[in-house]
């Protein structure tokens, strides 16, 4: 099972997404998969940091020490994040925002500990896209109303009306798929470095990591993010 799950160096390196075991529901036969495993560890990891930041907040110095000076430095970057982009509309979603953030931020870098990053599998991009797609129809049909969706998809002419609904459809395709090439790019790319090299390619794929792992994770997270808060921005406007 670790074989399949870490990305270890050498000839045998492996980034497929493997089925561990299976189990049986209403007859069909259900897969647990090396992203699911890898997934869980990554939650594992988070909810740890989420109960140990919210015991610490609790507890909070006036004068703050390190572990608090990291947990609202996080805070304090990804609420002026979402106000940036959403303005009065932020506190209603920069939980969700925040919280997407942070699951794709440490999904994408996962890959620097030896995980196969989970964002590197379409289901949980495909996911993640759906969601935004749906929070952003809520939010279309309870600001725009039935009128004002009907409306916006006749504009600017009623012929432009099947365009605009494939252009909907699309939104959460064109994120999951975003998300999921560039990810799956990277780990192809450091999957071949380590397979090719094997022992050689021990210590200077380091700046390898850097860049597909840590600037590319985090540019790619910093779009996905981007691009909800402002279609959800979109979805929110009314006419005056």
């Amino acid at each position: 099972m670790s074989s399949a799950i870490l990305m270890a160096s050498g000839a045998d390196i492996d980034i497929m997404v493997h089925g561990l075991f299976s189990y049986e529901v209403f007859g069909q036969t259900c897969w647990i998969t090396t992203t699911h495993v890898c997934m869980l560890i990554v939650m594992i990891i988070l909810i740890g940091f989420f109960i140990a930041a919210n015991r610490k907040i609790k507890h909070a110095k006036e004068v703050p020490d390190g572990f608090q000076n990291v947990v609202e430095l996080i805070v304090e970057m990804l609420d002026k994040m979402v106000q940036g982009v959403m303005g009065i509309n932020s506190p209603k979603f920069a939980n969700y925002i925040s919280t997407v953030f942070i699951f794709i931020l440490m999904s994408n870098i996962s890959g620097i500990f030896g995980l196969r990053p989970p964002t590197a599998d379409y289901g949980v991009t495909f996911a993640l896209g759906v969601m935004t797609f749906c929070l952003i129809q809520f939010n279309k049909f309870k600001h725009q109303k039935v009128k004002g969706v009907l409306k916006g998809l006749c504009d600017p002419w009623p012929i432009w009306a099947p365009i605009n609904i494939i252009s909907d459809i699309a939104v959460p395709i064109s994120l999951s798929l975003r998300l999921f090439a560039n990810i799956l790019s990277g780990t192809i790319i450091m999957a071949l470095v380590y397979g090719l090299l094997g022992w050689i390619a021990t210590f200077w794929p380091a700046v390898l990591h850097v860049y597909f792992d840590l600037f590319s994770g985090a540019i790619q997270t910093y779009v996905f993010c981007m691009l909800t808060m402002t279609y959800i921005n979109q979805a929110l406007e009314t006419e005056e």
